[in-house]
Formats: C-alpha cells, structure tokens, sequence
C-alpha cells in the first residue's frame, strides 16, 4: 500500500478510499465468482488475476465461489475444470463456496421477505411478466397477484419449496417499484421452479433463486468486502443494494459491487454460449481445443500462466471496454518462451539433402546448445550424418542476393555442424526437386576452432539427419477466425468467419532428443517456432502443437491487405 500511488488501477484507487474512510485491512475479502456452466476463457483470466492480483497485493483472503443456480447448464465437469485452471494460472483460495451452500438461508430470507409484504408470489406466464415491464421511457404495469395476502403468499412459496407445482407456474417476486426508471428495479424474479438435479444438492430443491438475489446475498453471508463485476452488471447494482437494504445488520461488513470493462480479444469470441456452439457443431473437438481461447484450450496449446498473467497485467483494468489485439497475447508467449523453451531440430517440410563427400554410413554426435537464454540448460548431443533434411522454402535452384539460404553453388552452415556447398539437384517428373546433392568442408565444425569453422556464411539452416529422425503429427494451429470482431457484424453470423486454414496437420521429422519429450513439454522448433507436447500423445506416436510462431506473421499479412 506504500507503492506510488500512479501505479493503481481505479479498483485499487477505490480500495485505498476505502481504507481510508474506515475499512479495516483486516476486513478485506475479495472473491471469484464463476458460474459452472462451461469452461473459463481469457476474459476470465482477467478476472481471476484482478481479484487474485488484489489478494496478494493487500494480503486479503479471496473465495473461489461458484455461482450454481442453474442447474439445467452446470456440470461437476465445469466446477473441476474451473478449479483446475484457477490453480494452474498460479493462484490460491480461501475457501472453496457455492451458492448452493446458501439455498437454505436464502429461502429464510425470502420468507422474510414475503412475511413483511417485500415480496410475492406471481402465477403469470414468463411472456405475461414480461410484457407488463413496461420500456425505459414507459412504467411497467403491476402483477395482478401483486397484492396478495401475506397468508396466501407463504403458502404458495412452501407449496413451490415443496414440489406441488409444475415449472413456469409460479414464480417468487421482489415487491420494489414497477415505474423505475431502472427496469431492473420492477420487481424483479427472485426464484423459478425447475424440476431438474442439481450437481451438489441434486432434488432436495425444485426452487432456484435468480443471480441477482444470490449475488448480494452470498457476498454478504461471507463477508465480501468489494465484489468487482464486469461492466454489464452495473445496471443491477442499485438491485444489489436494494436487497442488501434488506437484510444487512449494522454491525457486520457490507459488501459493495464494483464494475470494469470487459476485455475483448481480437480474432475470437468469450461468449460461453457461442463457444458451446463451437463444441456442439464440431468446428473444434472440445473445450480444450488448442485453438479455443479457454484457459484449457490456450494451457493445451502450449502457452505458460506467466504469459497469461503478464498479458492480464498489461492490458490492466479499465472502464470502457474495447478489443485487445490477440498479438498482444502472442506476444507474451513468445517473451516467456524464449526464456524457458529448450531449442531443438525439427523439419516440417522435408527436402532430402546428400553430403556426397561425407562418408557412407558414417555418423558423428555434436553439440549443440539447449538455450542461450538460459546458461544452465547445458547442451545436447544431435546425430549428424550423410543424408539428412532440411525444409523445402530453404533451397533455391537460383536465387537473388537477398535470399541467404541455400541455392546452386551457394554455401550455408548448417546449424551446429558444417559448412556445405550445393553442387547439384534432383528433380521428379513434374520439375519438382526432390534432392539436393551438396559438399561439406570437414574442417569448418561448428566450435572446432580452426580456421575454416571461423569462416563467415549469410545463411544458418536446421536440419535433422534422416537415419535417425523420429517422425511425429505436427498440427499447426492458427487463428480460429479470419475477421477482428467475428461477432459484430449485424448483417453476418459469427461462424461465418471460420478460418478453413485454423489447422494444419503435417508430419514432422524430429532430432531423437524429442523421444522422451512428455505431455506438456515445451520446445522451440528452431527458425520455426514454440511447439508443445499434446495429450493425444503416445510413446509410439508423438504429436506437437504449434503454439505460436516465431514472428506475428499475421501483422505482415494485414499490412499488406
């Protein structure tokens, strides 16, 4: 709380006020509230690092509460992959609530409620309810149940409790004001009837209370002191206080709800329902597709939680919405990669390369180092031999100055070995090359110290040798959609905007250092980019995940449109 002052976000500047103006720093207690109906996404990752973020920062428990009121959209599946997430982006929780803990306190409350006349049951259709709503320059019109005996009301919201009713047929009401100027205010639905399990308390409840009754509530029962929502929940929070009016005793905190923007991310969507839509329709095998931009999808990809949290830090908290560029993201991932990836050999576009002076059936093991980022990553020892791969973009029959890579009687080095000459090509019947016949200078070993190794040559290539390349299914992943803002176009559905080019599976032909590479590995394909051990691995069958490229190739591509 000694840092300059500068350097807080408005969050922070209204906990300061805050502490300032009475709190307690003891009282502090921020949470996470999200609901399990479908995976977190990188929106949620700013979320869970401000709150986190502000843990930390003022040594403050924080609750990871799930929000479960629904239970014709919740999974256990959701609630575990939740936790799974929250935990590896590196963060810790108080304690573990669900608002289902809370059904029964809030029923007493609701009964309350009901006993003095602020609330009532209402025996409307859903249309008809919301028809008498009214608009923003017109009042609503009341329930003609409105005014109900208090006598009446309980017994028809014990009958509801009780399972005597089917769904639709009665619904629980806040009894506030139906000419607000905040439509959120013309009282508002505060439980449904849904004859459905629950995943925790499974059919001891057929009654449900809505988000906004929860909301206030669950932060009050646990002591909450800032409860921090994204921007669209600031039209309800004269809703939440209006029921914590209700209920809040003097001497305990009350809690306070807080908004910031919602960050959008360039190239995607974080809507839940539009990425069920992606699941659901097989544009992506699952939640945790490398190309979806949940949390699962973006750790099965390859990308680190320090890459996240350093993205979520940058583009901080604001209260204006706007889109991020997802190269921002990529960014990231890259700057952390570079630090912590092992370099090694990888050719995913095979052209067969014969050192015809290097002698048949031979083989040497070079050194070759692990990360010059990292002194202690130490080195490595690659096969090296007559026949090996390079990529096929490396080679030119004939090529201009600027092309520093290998053409007819050009030389280059190849990475960690020797300097070699191409002399000589092989071509199929339709003109394409399909070998390439070179010399080496056996005196030019890479960190042998001769002369010939201290030769200077434009080009680097990487290479692996053929007898001993393992072979592996390489997918290269790009950006699922083609378009900036896939979803804001009035006049075009999102998924119109599919990129048919989000992936690419290739086979790649590895350094056999990579045998052992396990589930979640991270390398640096060199010269061609961050790859990732995938789950669909076997021992028998590798199979890597481009995370990102070495470059924003897309930046150029844009450029030029």
């Amino acid at each position: 709380m000694a840092e300059d002052v500068k350097s807080l976000n408005f969050i922070e500047h209204i906990v300061e006020e805050d502490l300032k103006n009475g709190y307690n720093a003891e009282s502090l207690r921020f949470r996470f509230p999200p609901e399990p109906n479908g995976y977190l996404h990188i929106g949620h990752a700013s979320s869970i690092c401000l709150n986190f973020g502000l843990g930390l920062r003022y040594n403050a428990p924080v609750n990871l509460r799930f929000d479960d009121t629904n239970p014709a959209k919740e999974e256990k599946e959701y609630v575990d992959a939740i936790k799974k997430d929250v935990s590896w982006l590196g963060y810790e929780w108080d304690t573990e609530c669900y608002a289902s803990d809370y059904f029964q306190q809030l029923y007493d409350w609701a009964v309350e409620l009901i006993r003095t006349n602020r609330a009532y049951v209402d025996s409307q259709s859903s249309e008809e309810i919301a028809s008498q709503k009214g608009t923003p320059t017109e009042a609503g019109k009341e329930s003609p149940y409105r005014n109900r005996s208090v006598e009446e009301n309980l017994e028809l919201f014990e009958g509801m409790r009780n399972g005597d009713f089917k769904e639709g047929e009665h619904v629980l009401r806040a009894k506030i004001d139906m000419s607000s100027s905040n439509m959120l205010m013309r009282d508002p639905v505060m439980y449904r009837i849904l004859h459905k399990p629950h995943h925790r308390t499974n059919t001891d409840w057929c009654i449900y209370p809505m988000y906004d009754w929860t909301h206030g509530e669950s932060d009050y029962i646990e002591q909450v002191s800032h409860s921090l929502c994204t921007l669209e929940f600031l039209p309800h929070r004269e809703l939440y206080d209006w029921f914590l009016d209700q209920l809040v005793d003097s001497d305990k905190l009350r809690p306070k709800q807080r908004e910031f923007a919602r960050r959008n991310l360039s190239h995607t969507v974080v809507s839940k329902r539009k990425l069920l839509q992606l699941v659901e329709s097989g544009v992506v095998t699952g939640w945790d597709d490398p190309r979806m931009p949940t949390i699962s999808g973006l750790r099965r990809r390859g990308y680190t939680p320090e890459s996240i949290r350093n993205f979520a830090d940058t583009i901080g908290i604001a209260k204006r919405e706007n889109v991020v560029d997802v190269s921002l993201l990529e960014f990231y991932v890259r700057e952390h990669l570079n630090k912590v990836a092992p370099r090694v050999m990888a050719v995913l576009n095979p052209l067969k390369l014969v050192i015809t002076n290097y002698e048949e059936g031979k083989e040497e093991w070079l050194d070759a180092e692990n990360n010059p980022e990292d002194e202690s990553a130490g080195e490595r020892k690659v096969p090296f031999s007559r026949e090996l791969y390079i990529e096929q973009e490396d080679f030119k029959e004939e090529a201009n100055r600027k092309f520093f890579r290998l053409k007819l009687g050009g030389e280059v080095r190849l990475k960690n070995g020797y300097i070699i000459k191409a002399e000589s090509c092989t071509k199929d019947a339709a003109g394409n090359v399909i070998e390439v016949q070179c010399t080496y200078d056996p005196k030019s070993k890479s960190g042998s110290g001769t002369e010939e190794s201290l030769r200077k040559v434009k080009g680097t290539l990487h290479w692996v040798s053929i007898p001993h390349a393992i072979q592996a299914e390489v997918r290269l992943y790009d950006r699922l959609f083609n378009d900036a803002t896939p979803d804001a176009h009035k006049d075009k559905d999102f998924m119109d905007f599919i990129n048919p080019d989000s992936l690419t599976k290739v086979t790649g032909y590895l350094e056999p250092s990579l045998q052992e590479a396990q589930i979640g590995d991270v390398f640096q394909f060199q010269r061609l980019g961050y790859f990732n051990v995938d789950k669909d691995s076997t021992p028998n069958n590798l199979v890597f995940n481009r995370t990102v490229t070495l470059r924003d190739t897309w930046a150029k591509l844009e450029q030029k449109d």
